[in-house]
């Protein structure tokens, strides 16, 4: 049932969808921290390599939340509306939709992927091991779109509890696939690094066929054929209308990443070892409030199709002060544990000694984290995807073009310039951003009262 996203308390919605949402991040991080781990096992390069092949993996990502989102705002919308045909219409739409994007993200990483790595500054034992690494998880790209579709559309009904199973079943078959594909046994030879990509593209092949079982017990779709998936062109545009800005937000977060990996790689592979364990480590810290950006887009979505812009400020504003409190308690753990936490994933000192001045910096920048993720779910919600794409320009990619050279190069500041110049990039878009959906839903709310 999902009319009771536009009528039940607002509190009890937020959890219901949050915690098993935010639970699936907690698993899907350390999914991704097993990973690290078995990476680091294998040396100091690997681990770097993964790090470096971290933004072009955002990619694929990035044409994920673009679809997904585009398709819980129109399919959520569309129940918000009591137009169950329209949301159906929708819902097959975004699968053929997918489809097509991982077809050409596919081609465009095989492709493309060395001539990325070498612009990166990755040459000879370390391109080859980011190119082992990502060749696997551009062929298997297909699996994580269907994935990240077919989640947008059961959150749009409400249902946060099946990709929270998958990922949960994920974490623990991957903590039995890594090794073994990675060392070798029972007949399979030792793959290396390229042996933790497979065995991630198999857990996600394993999960498309999992979803795909839980959507139809839905009721959203009676009966499936594939015709169903025949391109209707009215509804690409309207789904590109809308996950084009969130695609491009998250490229601008890829972008970002590369920019960062850059200057952090001027000093040296263990700097960027220390990066990548970094945003592990922050990813850890910011799972209890992740769950947040998923309920809020839901509940916005629906109530902005009912026209209750009094529960969209409700659900932003008890959305802020539940992950604010929560990003407090990660800030309290990243600063207290740094050393011991960097410690788990790498014996080298010099890596440690960098990750711990990186979050000595980083867990102040947690809360601004929540600003930013909830209030750009709302607005996406509301069907105004653009502001995000224009804040995300500034936060990964003019923003830290310009700080991190005055940071790092003019003002002699190094690599703590780079931690720094995060901090304040973050903590002035984020501002910027409740400013703006405060003054966004204030005009909805008087055209509201004028209709």
């Amino acid at each position: 049932m999902t009319s009771d996203l536009t009528s039940a308390p607002i509190p009890q919605l937020i959890r219901r969808l949050a915690i098993p949402a935010g639970t699936g991040f907690f698993f899907n991080t350390m999914f991704n921290v097993v990973d690290t781990w078995y990476g680091g096992q294998l040396s100091t390069t690997a681990l770097a390599a993964m790090s470096l092949s971290f933004p072009v993996f955002f990619l694929i990502l990035a044409f994920g939340s673009g679809v997904s989102t585009g398709a819980t705002a129109l399919i959520g919308n569309a129940l918000g509306r009591k137009n169950h045909d329209e949301a159906r219409l929708y819902l097959t739409q975004s699968l053929s939709f997918t489809l097509l994007h991982a077809l050409f993200l596919t081609a465009a990483g095989l492709i493309l992927a060395p001539q990325i790595f070498m612009l990166m500054g990755a040459t000879g034992e370390y391109l080859a091991h980011a190119l082992s690494y990502m060749n696997v998880i551009f062929a298997g790209s297909t699996f994580f779109l269907l994935n990240y579709v077919m989640n947008a559309i059961l959150n749009s009904h409400g249902n946060t509890l099946a990709y929270r199973n998958f990922l949960i079943g994920g974490f623990f078959l991957n903590l039995t696939l890594d090794p073994w594909f990675m060392y070798g046994g029972a007949g399979l030879p030792a793959l290396g690094l390229a042996g933790i990509a497979l065995a991630t593209v198999f857990i996600q092949c394993l999960g498309v066929f999992y979803l795909f079982s839980q959507l139809s017990k839905t009721g959203s779709m009676p009966s499936f054929h594939l015709v169903d998936l025949r391109p209707r062109w009215s509804y690409f545009r309207e789904l590109f209308r809308q996950g084009f800005p969130a695609t491009m937000n998250m490229m601008t977060v890829s972008l970002g990443i590369f920019i960062i990996t850059w200057f952090v790689g001027r000093f040296g592979e263990q700097a960027v070892a220390a990066y990548g364990i970094g945003t592990r480590i922050e990813q850890i810290a910011l799972l209890p409030v992740m769950g947040l950006n998923v309920s809020t887009l839901a509940l916005t979505a629906q109530n902005f199709g009912a026209e209750r812009i009094d529960r969209i400020r409700e659900t932003l504003r008890v959305s802020l002060r539940y992950g604010v409190m929560l990003a407090l308690s990660g800030t309290l753990g990243a600063l207290l544990f740094s050393r011991q936490l960097m410690g788990f994933f790498t014996a080298d000192r010099a890596v440690i000694d960098t990750g711990v001045s990186f979050l000595a910096v980083e867990a102040y920048v947690l809360p601004a984290y929540v600003f930013l993720y909830v209030s750009i779910s709302a607005m996406q919600g509301i069907k105004m995807p653009l502001f995000g794409l224009i804040i995300g320009l500034y936060r990964q990619i003019a923003g830290p073009a310009c700080i991190f050279y005055l940071f790092t190069t003019v003002m002699g500041m190094g690599l703590i310039g780079v931690w720094w110049g995060i901090f304040g990039i973050t903590w002035s878009a984020a501002l910027v951003v409740i400013v703006y959906v405060s003054r966004a839903l204030a005009a909805l709310e008087r055209e509201t009262i004028k209709i």
